[in-house]
């Protein structure tokens, strides 16, 4: 079986080394906990960094966050849908809004479970996903402002997640502009600018974050160590937190070219035959996983020489031309891994899961 690793230490080092960030900054952050799954392993990895606060898009791992630390502050980070609010207002502490008919149906629940639910308003600022649109932003917070049991704590907007609008100085002091607005014409103090994320980061680093921005939500840097802009590790983070394992069940020396007609495959794809291997031949191994568990392209093999070749639904094809290290069945390949690598490969139950 493949085997996904997070590493600890590399872990711990990248969350301190944000910490420390965004204390010399003064601006508050939680961490964003998607790409694990809900996995009780990896989400006791989390707690145990002595994270304070957890955002995720799934009610079910926010649940498991719950049950592993009752006190860390749960965020729901997507508009729910209608027929999850009960379960949302009982595990989530927190939920970004953007639907006035959404936010009503929270407050009637939170009344219903007793409890005070807090909500951060997201604003569309470009990018076209979700959020209320600027013009409509004064007269949507005095209808939330009305409703019982609901506490708003920010203003929030989310960036490059959709159409790839980055953000910049000029639209997040848009958005702290917002803040002051309602502030001044409602007299609510509204604690959060909540506008930041792992691409907002490099602007952090360059000294040119608002003042006002004084929230982050953050995944991919903490996992990836990565600066989202200049597409590179961060000095002083790591980039190998994850890594994949996979063991080689077929190694054997075949053509470059299929032989025979070729039509598409299952993907789709029909293979182009490159005139130079005609008559030549590599060491081709076949891992213990595939398409199913994740799309090649999100992989790439620590040992440059090694070549992914493509993947059927469940086992996948290594050129190891000439095998100069000398693998044969049952040594793994190991592998470096992007966000939607990880993400798949925590999303599938084939797939074993350590802690080293």
């Amino acid at each position: 079986m493949a085997v996904l690793t997070l590493n600890r230490e590399k872990l711990q080092e990248n969350y301190r080394f944000l910490k420390d960030l965004f204390e010399q900054k003064q601006v508050s952050w939680g961490v964003v906990s998607k790409l694990l799954c809900g996995h009780k392993r990896f989400l006791q990895e989390l707690i145990d960094l002595g994270i304070e606060e957890i955002h995720d898009s799934r009610i079910s791992n926010l649940a498991m966050v719950k049950r592993l630390k009752r006190d860390v502050q749960t965020v729901y980070i997507k508009p729910v849908a209608k027929k999850n609010v009960a379960q949302m207002v009982e595990f989530a502490d927190v939920s970004l809004n953007s639907e006035l008919e959404t936010i009503r149906l929270i407050s009637k629940e939170a009344v219903k479970q007793q409890k005070l639910h807090k909500v951060i308003i997201m604003v569309e600022t470009g990018d076209l996903r979700e959020g209320v649109m600027g013009q409509d932003l004064v007269d949507f917070y005095a209808r939330v402002f009305e409703l019982p049991n609901i506490e708003v704590i920010g203003l929030g907007t989310n960036l490059n997640c959709l159409n790839g609008v980055m953000p910049s100085t000029d639209k997040l002091i848009q958005l702290s502009l917002y803040k002051q607005i309602i502030e001044l014409k409602f007299g609510k103090s509204i604690p959060w600018v909540s506008a930041g994320t792992s691409v907002t980061i490099p602007l952090m680093l360059s000294h040119q974050l608002p003042a006002g921005v004084n929230h982050f939500r953050v995944g991919e840097t903490l996992y990836f160590g990565v600066d989202l802009v200049e597409e590179k590790v961060i000095d002083g983070m790591h980039g190998d937190v994850f890594e994949l394992h996979a063991q080689i069940i077929e190694l054997q020396e075949k053509p470059l070219v299929p032989i025979g007609n070729l039509a598409a495959n299952p993907q789709g794809q029909v293979a182009e035959i490159e005139e130079e291997n005609l008559g030549k031949s590599s060491f081709r191994a076949i891992l213990d996983l595939g398409i199913l568990d994740i799309d090649p392209k999100y992989l790439e093999p620590e040992d440059k020489e090694i070549e992914v070749l493509g993947a059927s639904s469940d086992m996948m094809i290594l050129n190891l031309n000439k095998n100069p290290q000398r693998l044969k069945v049952g040594d793994s390949i190991k592998f470096k891994l992007k966000y939607l690598g990880v993400l798949g490969l925590m999303n599938s139950r084939y797939i074993e899961k350590a802690v080293i």
